[in-house]
């Protein structure tokens, strides 16, 4: 196998072999290509795309690069969720235990940080202790035991996909529907999923601001998994504004907690993570209809079920057994925190949900390249939601920043963001569709 070869037969345009597509993967998972050969092949697949079959080999290939994880001796449904990647999307952090609540084995591999969006890891990483990348018992431990764990990917597991990850975020190369599919399902396959349901945002703050894009995405997601034997579906939610009121690590982590605590009811957020967790229930035989599911799942959340197999998940992972309740103990606040205010009265109608996710990465709550340190601590919170009536001069949200400096510049670009107008916006629903 030469590795110019095939970059070569794919920016021409041609069809690549499923036996080359494996050799270049098992090149890169083997350390053997450089990340300019790994930079020009993703380049070559964002302009002339993949086949269902090239997509069907890439994913494979990569999954194939490391170790299986076998389940066989947990008797509950083995099931996940991901998403596509949003501004303010923590959802995976209340979901997976509220899954687990409710007789879910949940194994959850997450990523970092993608271009403008956060990264659960990143997020769950403000917390003191806790261990993403546990070594492969104790994963398995924290899943028979607690119900779930939330971790990286270790270097066993499709690794071919870690260095390709990490290339495709500072190459431009992001928003690529054969690369986000053979991404995010060759992790899952390593996984040893029984069924997926899949998040894929739509709208300005996501990787796919068309819808016509976002649903071909989902398709060939929904298609690839299924044809991999594992039970998939996926929902369409809308990404032109933040998900949850804070963007960031910290401040979304303090967000999680508050959401466990029942401090977000009736918001967007517990729209898309009691949805989620109906179609896990259902598409795992759980429970009998998508009603019936959510009811389990608000049942989970207000008995306090969740809550508790999330902070066993944390003790068992390293982190301190009393976080839910005494976070501000352990996550870290920022030293400047500055209220951003409304530009004028009237509502807010919109906003530039990819530049709020820009602003974070410019506060420190993001990386420009692999190796860059994160500040845990920054971001925004309270931010409020589209649709608000405001007066000129009241807190739209609260920047939390290093310094002062760097405070003014967040309030003035997230300002800059929002759109005030004098009528009220009709916003359209945060599912769309189903798939």
């Amino acid at each position: 196998m030469i590795p110019q070869e095939i970059i070569r037969a794919k920016r021409d345009g041609d069809e690549l072999d499923p036996d080359d597509i494996r050799s270049f993967i098992a090149a890169l998972a083997a350390g053997q290509l450089s990340e300019g050969q790994i930079g020009a092949f993703a380049m070559a697949v964002w302009f002339k795309g993949m086949s269902r079959a090239e997509t069907v080999a890439l994913t494979l290939a990569m999954a194939d690069s490391g170790d299986r994880l076998q389940w066989a001796d947990i008797d509950r449904p083995i099931a996940d969720k991901h998403s596509t990647g949003g501004v303010g999307d923590n959802v995976s952090l209340m979901l997976a235990p509220i899954a687990a609540a409710c007789g879910l084995a949940v194994p959850m591999i997450s990523g970092r940080g993608l271009g403008h969006t956060g990264g659960t890891l990143d997020k769950l990483e403000s917390i003191p202790g806790y261990m993403i990348t546990p070594d492969a018992n104790l994963f398995h431990k924290v899943v028979k035991e607690a119900g779930c764990a939330i971790i990286g990917q270790t270097g066993a597991l499709a690794p071919a996909d870690g260095r390709l990850y990490a290339v495709r975020d500072v190459t431009a190369t992001v928003d690529s529907i054969p690369l986000i599919t053979a991404s995010i399902l060759s992790k899952k396959l390593a996984a040893g999923l029984q069924t997926l349901v899949l998040d894929v945002k739509v709208g300005n703050g996501a990787f796919m601001a068309d819808r016509a894009q976002a649903e071909i995405l989902a398709q060939s997601l929904v298609e690839v998994a299924n044809g991999a034997g594992v039970a998939t579906s996926a929902l369409i939610t809308d990404m032109n504004q933040p998900l949850a009121d804070a963007a960031g690590n910290a401040v979304e982590m303090r967000n999680c907690l508050d959401f466990l605590a029942g401090g977000k009811a009736d918001t967007r957020l517990e729209t898309v993570v009691l949805a989620f967790a109906a179609e896990m229930l259902v598409k795992s035989g759980i429970a009998p209809s998508l009603d019936e599911g959510e009811a389990m799942a608000r049942r989970a959340l207000s008995s306090g079920q969740a809550a508790e197999v999330f902070a066993r998940m944390v003790s068992m992972l390293g982190g301190p057994a009393d976080l839910l309740e005494n976070p501000h103990k352990y996550l870290a606040r920022a030293p400047v925190e500055k209220p951003v205010p409304a530009a004028r009265s009237g509502w807010l109608a919109a906003c530039n949900a990819r530049g709020i996710g820009i602003s974070v990465i410019d506060l420190g709550g993001g990386r420009r390249h692999p190796a860059d340190r994160i500040d845990h601590r920054v971001g925004f919170s309270e931010l409020l939601p589209l649709g608000t009536r405001v007066s000129a001069g009241e807190p739209i949200a609260l920047v939390h920043a290093a310094n002062e400096a760097a405070a003014e510049r967040a309030a003035a670009a997230l300002a800059a963001h929002c759109r005030i107008t004098e009528e009220k916006p009709e916003l359209g629903p945060v599912i769309s569709t189903r798939i």
